[in-house]
């Protein structure tokens, strides 16, 4: 297996590349491009669950939903919203 030097030209190229894919990401979001409905396979990526931990959200009216001929969708949105609800804040008393 060949190897290959990675100079300090390459990293600062990557870096750019980089910094310039994550601005291009967060205008999208202030945008407010990023698809508004997610695919199940999508919503376990985001909150890295299983199928069946999804189902169980489902189930127990966690997460709401929409179901348009056999897929179900899920508002980016109103996971947000339950991801906030859900938050636990552990404060140091003083």
């Amino acid at each position: 297996m060949p190897t290959s030097i990675i100079t300090t030209d390459d990293l600062r190229e990557f870096k750019m590349e980089l910094l310039d894919d994550i601005k291009k990401l967060l205008s999208k979001q202030a945008t407010g491009k990023l698809k508004k409905y997610l695919k199940s396979s999508e919503v376990m990526d985001v909150l890295q669950v299983s199928p069946g931990t999804l189902q169980n959200l489902r189930i127990n009216g966690t997460l709401p939903y929409t179901k348009v001929g056999g897929i179900i969708y899920y508002d980016a949105e109103e996971i947000q919203n339950v991801m906030t609800a859900n938050r636990v804040q552990h404060g140091l008393s003083s």
